[in-house]
């Protein structure tokens, strides 16, 4: 009888597989650092298992629950994981908004806010940013969430949370595999894996090739990922599993336009501000003068070895990443180029006497992450790279320290206290020894019109800063006989600036660069960088849960509350040009993240995970008692699956925001509420042929699937992303 993977019941929220899955090598499940599989016996338990017992936010997704689709982006392979709020930009490999519980919400982009994981070694900087289009979800064998203060044993130093990206391993993907699809707006792909196992060794190796025109006038899209993973076991308790890829990025940004252009044309791109004998009008960037793109690779290697001494694991990984970037901003921020390496070591250890436990009693984690590069900053001129205006040297380091006990009080009652550290230091060289700083206008009312070249003094732009501070957290669970879970629990948080936010481009314009916030005045003395004193994001958290399963229903529940101190925001002015960052005061995230799963009938199965959000300053001298922008209050993802015949299946898929979202502080701009229906279906041929096809946004629906966020936003302002138009993707699949 075809039902959906038995995850699939739980796959919103507690854990998307079960019995019959192999816990996989990479995992960062609790006492999950073996690097052989662990069959799921009554001895050995599932790392979706151990993820279901933990006090807190957890989701696991397996490639099994993610259908087949010709553009698989990072929003679709985890639409039915609660909480995790993921808003496209442009529709392909590019740059998602990605946040959990309003971590990071008001960067644009988005590059802290999350720990970012691949195989248990982060992709994030040792300074916390990160490029998401580095992820890719075509290329793994599960994605492990965690939300709130359960990341901080992963060595995270944030609000939000941490994914890890899992690989497949030559055990549990062995023989070969390739697929191939293609469809609408130029989308086309193309990937092979190929694995081995033998007593000893085992081994995979993947490549996965992505390029599209876009929906939209100027929105391509590339990615190239290459990469492997060899594992060796050194003895029957000693393995060792080591790492290598590559990925490279390549992507237009069509940016964003008017509620009013978007509506009559939403594949258009912005020309900037119109000016008019009442003032300019319509301000926004001029995406066709300015051509913004961003390229970026990044080559990672690393290795990880586990020990098993009875009841005691311990495991030691090393990572090295290193990262090329060139994101070329409109003219307002300009080109901004960076290159460098970091290192991470982690140590964790785990000690679990009782073999039945989910949880171990005792687990620990050392993490300690350095990092150095260079920043080149230049004038965009038309799209091309023009005149230097700033060079700096930017290092960084993160010390992560977590200790924890699960200490059992009974047979069903567990209480977790654990403790984190925290030590950052961030430091900026400023090695630009010119005496000015060169700008570049164009005249607003003929904006390919060059006005005289400009220059402002040069301020140092150098800063040493430190940051420190302690995560403690206590939870208590009670886990039934039939496996329900009740949990509540207090936590800290902690999370230091990244170097995107102490060092930040300002007083620019739509047809002016950094520096030059007058056009028409070359010589007005302003700043072309702000370096903000911003102090480290703190947070109290409460939250409570209940996840389970009645029958054919499953179900996980979490609702949270944050008392935020001093919260990170990244702020743009009107024209969508960068302020810098700031710390706010005080404010408070408070959220409901709900999913439930069911069998309705024996070919019949329904997902369904809703998020709540509701983001405010807490009596801010500006903004008052205003809701954060850019979080939607609502967001609801729900799937309906039906099996035709057992090797049919068809599904449809509803992201519905049922409210108008903000996209300003002071709440004067609102996006539009929206409704998209994307419909899927899969045929698997033989034991070796699978084909599938996709129609997305069933209805052709105009909709902005993401916005700027900004402080004070105009009615006439370039703030909406529209989502892609009606597109029809097919492709096959096979397995030898």
């Amino acid at each position: 009888m075809p039902r959906w993977p038995e995850a699939a019941g739980l796959a919103p929220v507690l854990f998307l597989v079960m019995a019959g899955e192999a816990c996989l090598a990479q995992s960062a499940t609790p006492g999950t650092v073996v690097l052989e599989t662990i069959e799921v016996t009554a001895e050995k338990s599932s790392a979706a298992e151990r993820l279901g017992a933990l006090p807190g936010g957890a989701a696991l997704v397996t490639s099994q629950d993610m259908l087949a689709s010709g553009n698989l982006t990072l929003s679709k392979a985890l639409e039915s994981v609660p909480g995790v709020v993921i808003q496209n930009f442009f529709g392909g490999n590019d740059q998602p908004r990605v946040q959990v519980r309003g971590s990071g919400l008001q960067q644009n982009p988005v590059e802290r806010g999350i720990l970012v994981l691949q195989n248990g070694l982060p992709i994030n900087r040792a300074d916390g940013s990160y490029i998401v289009g580095f992820a890719n979800p075509q290329q793994v064998r599960s994605i492990e969430v965690y939300r709130g203060y359960l990341a901080n044993r992963l060595g995270a130093t944030v609000l939000g949370g941490a994914l890890n990206f899992v690989s497949p391993t030559g055990i549990d993907a062995p023989g070969m595999r390739f697929a191939t699809s293609g469809g609408s707006f130029g989308q086309l792909g193309l990937s092979g894996q190929a694995g081995f196992a033998t007593d000893r060794l085992d081994g995979v190796f993947q490549l996965d090739i992505g390029r599209r025109d876009g929906f939209r006038t100027y929105n391509s899209s590339e990615r190239v990922s290459v990469g492997g993973n060899v594992g060796v076991a050194l003895s029957d308790n000693v393995t060792t599993r080591f790492f290598a890829g590559y990925a490279n990025l390549g992507f237009d940004v069509p940016g964003p336009l008017t509620k009013d252009a978007m509506k009559a044309d939403p594949r258009q791109v912005s020309t900037g501000p119109t000016v008019t004998s009442a003032g300019a009008i319509n301000p926004g960037p001029n995406v066709v003068r300015d051509r913004p793109r961003r390229e970026a690779s990044q080559f990672l290697i690393g290795s990880r070895t586990t020990a098993t001494f009875g009841a005691q694991v311990f495991d030691l990984a090393a990572g090295f990443t290193y990262t090329d970037d060139t994101f070329r901003f409109p003219i307002s921020s300009g080109v901004r180029v960076t290159h460098g390496g970091d290192f991470t070591g982690v140590v964790r250890y785990a000690y679990k006497p009782d073999e039945m436990a989910l949880l171990p009693l005792f687990e620990a984690t050392a993490q300690y992450a350095v990092g150095s590069a260079d920043r080149e900053n230049y004038i965009n001129q038309s799209g091309a790279t023009g005149a230097q205006f700033g060079d700096s040297r930017l290092d960084a380091s993160t010390l992560s320290l977590h200790a924890g006990l699960n200490l059992p009080l009974s047979d069903a009652v567990t209480l977790s206290p654990a403790i984190s550290y925290a030590y950052a230091t961030r430091d900026n060289d400023d090695r630009y020894d010119r005496p000015t700083r060169p700008t570049i206008a164009y005249n607003p009312a003929r904006p390919t019109m060059l006005l005289p070249g400009g220059a402002v003094a040069t301020t140092s732009t150098s800063y040493t800063r430190s940051y420190s501070g302690w995560s403690p957290s206590l939870a208590l669970s009670y886990r039934t006989d039939d496996g329900q879970t009740f949990f509540a629990a207090i936590s800290r948080s902690f999370e230091p600036p990244t170097h995107d936010d102490l060092l930040a481009t300002v007083n620019g314009t739509p047809n002016s660069s950094p520096g030059r916030p007058n056009p028409a005045n070359p010589m007005l003395a302003a700043a072309a960088f702000s370096t903000p004193a911003l102090k480290p994001q703190t947070a109290t958290t409460v939250e409570a849960g209940w996840r389970g399963r009645f029958g054919k229903l499953n179900w996980d529940a979490v609702a949270y509350y944050s008392a935020v101190e001093n919260e990170l925001l990244s702020l743009r002015d009107e024209t969508g040009a960068s302020l810098g960052a700031m710390n706010a005061d005080r404010t408070r995230h408070f959220g409901i993240e709900l999913g439930l799963g069911a069998q309705l009938l024996d070919r019949l199965a329904l997902r369904l995970a809703y998020t709540y959000q509701d983001f405010r300053f807490d009596d801010d001298p500006v903004r008052g008692n205003n809701r954060l922008a850019g979080a939607p209050p609502h967001l609801v993802n729900a799937m309906i699956q039906y099996w035709l015949l057992d090797n049919w299946t068809i599904q449809a898929a509803v992201r519905w925001s049922p409210v108008k979202t903000l996209v300003d502080n002071m709440n004067t701009l609102l996006a539009d509420p929206y409704v998209v229906v994307d419909l899927r279906s899969e045929y698997r041929i033989d034991d070796h042929f699978t084909v599938f096809g996709e129609i997305t946004n069933l209805f052709d629906k105009t909709y902005a699937s993401s916005t700027l966020i900004v402080d004070q936003a105009r009615s006439d302002q370039a703030a909406f992303l529209p989502g892609d138009g009606r597109g029809f993707y097919a492709g096959v699949k096979a397995t030898f």
